[in-house]
């Protein structure tokens, strides 16, 4: 089974939190405080593993979460990062992030790729010692590691993309000019998924090809096979069209060539300038009306025209030096580049971090905001510098202005994450 598309979930870890800790030791009447730092959370690291083909086991687990850092101890003892979390997908995996569909990475390369950075450790009690503060008795959490779910999207990696119509003879070009052992039958859609084969002319003389499952007349709109592999074209640096100029079937041999490439525009507007050689097979079974009028055709359209015989092998070998020779004119295989937040979305991104909502419920003011959970908890509510940071938290976020508005007055219950106070003026 051939997947090349998955949604996933990913998460880093998050980080330790900061240790409250005094130093305590024989003879030492009263110790400072010594909590150290929590530990860094382990990154989600994305690494090409050319031993993969396809994407099948990311249908079957579909969650990824790193570790989190460990906590800080006492004796100013920072806590162990955690390990990253190495996921290994095939060479020419697209990662995009499912929300906003932009582009996080293109693991086409040998280096690894970081898409989700850890969380930094939480500080301990020891930063916090001031000459008018020399207890105190609150730490900070750990910071919350990047999450996202993303769309991984398989887009193989070939210089050379062949195209075509149902059993034009793609599946035996390729069987023939590389060691690649495609499934070969008189049938429509006898390839079900891409297949790779490796062109070699000689020493130090090769170029990777792809056979891609063949396009019918509607493909990029969902008709047939082809629309689910249009994207494996994409990184082709060169498309080598094959149409059966014999005509065999009943299609004419130019109708076919101008559907295919309509695909191909209306897919992407790149892909349809992309540089192409035509390759008229079945010349062995063509008449010479049927090929000079194809000829005249594909000459008027400005491209590299060759009569082949892939079931004969006739023709082969000079389409595939002309292949090659094209190929070194061309720049190398498209990566495609990660495609960061705009200040625009970063702005929004930091507002939706302090979006807060207020319910009342029998006399009850709720407060829900998702960030005040990291706030509360490095809180030593018995702590009176800690018990002032917490409430200028709710001022500055505007929780408290939110409150007065819906008429809260002193002695009412305020509720957040099943911590209740009183309301005080």
């Amino acid at each position: 089974m051939f997947v090349d598309s998955a949604k996933i979930y990913i998460k880093a870890g998050d980080g330790g939190d900061g240790c409250v800790s005094f130093h305590r030791e024989k003879y030492i009447a009263s110790g400072g405080p010594d909590g150290g730092d929590g530990g860094k959370g382990g990154d989600i690291v994305f690494v090409a593993d050319d031993n993969l083909s396809n994407l099948i086991d990311f249908r079957y687990k579909r969650k990824y979460v790193a570790e989190k850092g460990k906590d800080g101890s006492s004796k100013n003892c920072t806590g162990r990062n955690a390990p990253d979390l190495v996921v290994k997908v095939p060479r020419g995996t697209v990662v995009r992030e499912t929300e906003s569909g932009r582009i996080l990475a293109d693991v086409s390369g040998d280096e690894p790729v970081v898409i989700c950075k850890g969380g930094k450790g939480g500080r301990g009690n020891a930063h916090f010692a001031t000459s008018t503060r020399q207890i105190p008795r609150f730490a900070k959490p750990g910071f919350r590691g990047d999450e996202y779910e993303v769309e991984l999207e398989l887009k193989l990696i070939a210089d050379v993309g062949l195209v075509g119509f149902p059993n034009v003879g793609k599946s035996t070009l390729i069987s023939v000019v590389s060691a690649a052992k495609p499934k070969i039958a008189n049938y429509h859609f006898t390839t079900l998924t891409p297949v790779l084969g490796v062109v070699k002319l000689g020493d130090g003389e090769s170029f990777v090809m792809a056979d891609i499952p063949g396009l019918i007349e509607g493909a990029s709109e969902g008709v047939g096979l082809g629309h689910e592999f249009l994207r494996h074209v994409e990184r082709c640096r060169l498309i080598l069209h094959i149409v059966d100029v014999s005509g065999i079937e009943g299609r004419d041999p130019i109708e076919d060539f101008k559907a295919i490439n309509r695909e191909l525009e209306n897919f992407s507007e790149e892909l349809a300038e992309a540089p192409q050689i035509v390759a008229a097979n079945k010349c062995d079974m063509a008449t010479d009306e049927q090929k000079q009028r194809f000829r005249e055709f594909i000459t008027e359209q400005g491209l590299l025209y060759f009569e082949i015989s892939a079931a004969t092998t006739q023709g082969t070998n000079d389409l595939v030096k002309s292949v090659y020779e094209e190929l070194g004119k061309l720049p190398p295989v498209k990566r495609f580049e990660a495609q960061p937040l705009t200040q625009e979305e970063l702005d929004d991104k930091l507002l939706s971090k302090k979006e807060f909502s207020i319910t009342i419920n029998d006399g009850v003011y709720y407060v829900e905001a998702d960030w005040l959970w990291d706030v509360l908890r490095s809180c030593n509510m018995e702590d009176y510098s800690s018990l002032q940071y917490f409430q200028r938290v709710l001022r500055s976020s505007g929780i408290i202005d939110k409150l007065e508005q819906m008429g809260i007055k002193e002695g009412d219950t305020v509720n957040i994450f099943d911590f209740e106070f009183d309301f005080v003026e």
